[in-house]
């Protein structure tokens, strides 16, 4: 095992399957101490199982990032651990649909996860970040963020809208030690 990240804390959210977990299980298998979550207690548990069973550090917590709730209530479980030095904003759903045919709900749905969750992470991580003047926040977009997909519109909007956040804050905060990247991935079989 490869220690590069040793003594580094790593929140990773949406990492009870796909890019999210193998986000995790890298970072884990090179030393971190891997914060994963997911939006149900089976799937967090998983997640903690996973990562005693390949020797990982790391645990799985609870966290539905389009509920202020269930963020106030992240913050709290998560006193007992050191901030984490590295974010990987990864957690996001789809509510595809034709704008013609789309509810308010699933416009609604999309952005209170994909963007709005996204904003009240970063924030919660970002003070411990900028007092130690070290942080790493890697926001994952996606290419529809770019170029659009038909049936896509709120999708589309809150992964260019993550590209934007992420270009912001990166100028925000550079000068504190802390970089801020977006990787904007194709389409992945997950």
């Amino acid at each position: 095992m490869n220690d590069i990240y040793k003594n580094k804390v790593v929140l990773v959210t949406g990492a009870s399957r796909g890019i999210g977990k193998a986000i995790a299980y890298k970072f884990a298998s090179q030393g971190a101490y891997v914060l994963g979550t997911a939006t149900t207690e089976e799937s967090a548990q998983k997640i903690s199982n996973n990562f005693e069973k390949k020797k990982f550090s790391g645990f799985g917590f609870v966290l539905n990032i389009a509920k202020k709730s269930s963020i106030e209530q992240f913050e709290k479980n998560i006193k007992d651990f050191d901030a984490p030095n590295i974010l990987i904003n990864n957690a996001g759903i789809t509510r595809d649909n034709l704008l013609m045919r789309m509810k308010d709900d699933e416009w609604e749905d999309v952005m209170h996860t994909n963007l709005t969750g996204m904003f009240h992470i970063t924030k919660l991580c970002l003070r411990a970040m900028m007092k130690a003047r070290f942080g790493r926040i890697i926001n994952i977009s996606s290419v529809v963020g770019l170029t659009g997909n038909p049936g896509q519109t709120n999708y589309s909007a809150t992964k260019a809208g993550m590209i934007g956040f992420t270009r912001s804050l990166a100028k925000e905060v550079g000068s504190r030690g802390i970089t801020v990247n977006a990787v904007a991935p194709g389409f992945i079989k997950t």
